[in-house]
């Protein structure tokens, strides 16, 4: 597991300034599930220009430091909810965490089940009640578009990992279902047109706390909690 330097805590929850840590004890940590819906914690990657892709996906803004967060991430989750688009950009197979279950949420129902995310029974579609019936597991919440709330009430995981892509973290933050944010800062400037965290989500006042903040060559990795 690679280590990254430990640059702020609060509280001083993860010991002295400037020492190594692992992704694995940097992120093991207490989530409350909320009342009627899991623990909702956006993980994503960004250039310092603010970008969540280049060519089209993640990975050239990311980094063996990063990968590794978020494999530590994933292994504190339960599941994964992702978009469609993400999906597709990114290639999402089967999770290496045995029983965890990856959410893909699609207003249209538009996907390729015959991928190993779908075929091995891993993967399940969130979509609205008028999408058309679908050969794979499925739960409906909302008519004409996906109502998230609804969609969390149904899941009975406590840490929902919430990896993007942007216009579903825009869902997200509108309806105020999220609880934690872990965003890595890539020392890129990309420019262009590309999303930015919560593209096309409504003018927001939500204010988070910092908890860490880690680097590794240059990235920074933060942590924030929502204040409640």
């Amino acid at each position: 597991m690679h280590c990254v330097k430990l640059i702020y805590s609060y509280h001083d929850s993860l010991g002295e300034s400037g020492r190594s840590i692992s992704a694995n004890e940097a992120y093991k940590v207490d989530r409350p599930r909320p009342a009627g819906r899991p623990w909702v914690g956006m993980c994503m990657v960004a250039s310092i220009d603010g970008s969540t892709v280049m060519t089209g996906n993640s990975a050239a803004l990311s980094s063996a430091a990063d990968r590794s967060v978020l494999l530590a991430l994933r292994a504190a989750a339960d599941n994964i909810l992702v978009g469609a688009g993400t999906v597709r950009a990114e290639g999402y197979g089967v999770p290496s965490k045995a029983g965890q279950r990856v959410a893909v949420v699609s207003h249209t129902g538009q996907l390729d089940f015959t991928t190993d995310l779908f075929t091995s029974g891993a993967g399940y579609v969130v979509v609205p009640s008028e999408a058309p019936e679908l050969p794979v597991e499925t739960l409906r919440a909302g008519t004409s578009e996906v109502d998230m709330q609804l969609a969390l009430q149904a899941m009975s995981c406590n840490f929902l990992q919430l990896e993007g892509g942007a216009l579903l973290n825009a869902s997200m933050t509108a309806a105020d279902l999220v609880d934690e944010i872990n965003l890595t800062i890539s020392p890129q400037i990309i420019g262009g047109n590309g999303p930015r965290l919560t593209t096309n989500a409504p003018e927001l006042a939500q204010r988070f706390q910092l908890q860490h903040v880690l680097e590794d060559e240059g990235f920074l990795f933060l942590r924030y909690l929502r204040k409640r």
